[in-house]
């Protein structure tokens, strides 16, 4: 597969390419099998209509890899908490994480309860042609018990940090059980058959540097070294979303590092691109005009011919994207990168 041979930095015909969110609310498609299933939720655990929507940007905006079509939040939904998608609001659990009982109340055998997300893979896996390789994904730890413990998205981020100052044992101890399951569950993935693992950090940003590397790097390394002692064979793609300014410390047993539109490649490319294959980086919104995005194509292409790289935005596709735009990215870089 193309896309796992750039994963390895192997030598490829063209640079792969992919996007965050592909399988989403841009697609006309996508938004009929949704209605159908009646909600998000009902989606992510309907494996014939989550297989359907996983495949649909393959056959659509022809790119080189599927990303399972699923939820970071069905980690802690399986393992006991009350998990509700609001209109307006998005995730929202009514029985947040906040004390020492409260850890009691979870169930560390969650990654056995999520049977429909392994029957989705199964299923893409049946479907996928066999040159196009199938991510799968879980949420890093830290942006999983940010969400259990503050209860819903936030931008201060205050619950959770007011825990790590001042009780930074309840936090380890709910990332040590999260980040044992999350382990299980990427396990259960590969045995049901993904092609390669992302591990999301959607907030690395809001932790400050040396608390940043002990509470979500620290842990998201254990979890890859684990995979990678035991399936040497799956690519892993790291994607802690806003830390450039971290990157002299980021080490680790992966193959990927995924670049956040914020963070310059060329810097990424300075201090990683010696020892990961880097995947990103342009700034979703780029998509609303083809010129923008040729111009960005372009200069990734300059910037990264030289090292091991994988085209993708530097974070999920945004839904009012013209679909068209969508295909002309995907087309454009299979173009630029074969020529060259």
């Amino acid at each position: 597969m193309i896309f796992v041979d750039a994963c390895f930095n192997k030598p490829t015909p063209y640079t792969p390419v992919w996007m965050m969110r592909q399988a989403g609310r841009y697609l006309p498609e996508y938004m009929a099998v949704r209605e159908e299933a009646g909600d998000f939720l009902s989606l992510c655990k309907d494996p014939e209509k989550a297989a359907e929507v996983t495949l649909q940007p393959i056959d659509i905006i022809g790119v080189d890899a599927a990303i399972l079509f699923s939820d970071i939040l069905v980690i802690p939904l399986e393992m006991g908490m009350d998990l509700k998608f609001e209109k307006g609001e998005g995730p929202v659990f009514s029985d947040p994480i906040r004390t020492k009982e409260d850890l009691k109340r979870l169930k560390p055998d969650a990654h056995e309860r999520l049977t429909y997300v392994y029957d989705t893979i199964r299923i893409i896996k049946e479907r996928l042609a066999d040159d196009k390789a199938l991510i799968g994904f879980t949420g890093a730890p830290w942006t999983l018990i940010t969400y259990m413990i503050e209860g819903r998205g936030t931008k201060t981020y205050n619950i959770v940090k007011k825990l790590i100052y001042t009780e930074p044992e309840l936090v380890h101890a709910l990332l040590r059980e999260v980040t044992e399951v999350v382990k299980l569950y990427l396990e259960k993935q590969i045995e049901a058959g993904v092609d390669v693992v992302q591990i999301f950090d959607s907030w690395a940003a809001a932790l400050e540097k040396p608390k940043y590397f002990e509470f979500s790097w620290n842990y998201m390394k254990e979890v890859a070294s684990y995979i990678k002692k035991k399936y040497p064979h799956i690519p892993i793609i790291m994607f802690p979303k806003g830390i450039g300014a971290y990157l002299d410390e980021i080490d680790g047993d992966f193959d990927v590092f995924g670049v956040d539109w914020g963070t310059p490649m060329a810097l990424a490319k300075e201090k990683l691109g010696d020892r990961y294959v880097l995947q990103g980086n342009m700034e979703p919104c780029r998509l609303y005009s083809k010129e923008a995005t040729k111009e960005c194509v372009e200069s990734l292409y300059e910037t990264m011919q030289n090292r091991g790289h994988i085209f993708n935005l530097g974070h999920g596709i945004l839904p009012d994207v013209p679909v068209e735009n969508a295909k002309y990215f995907v087309s454009l870089v299979h173009e630029i990168t074969k020529e060259k």
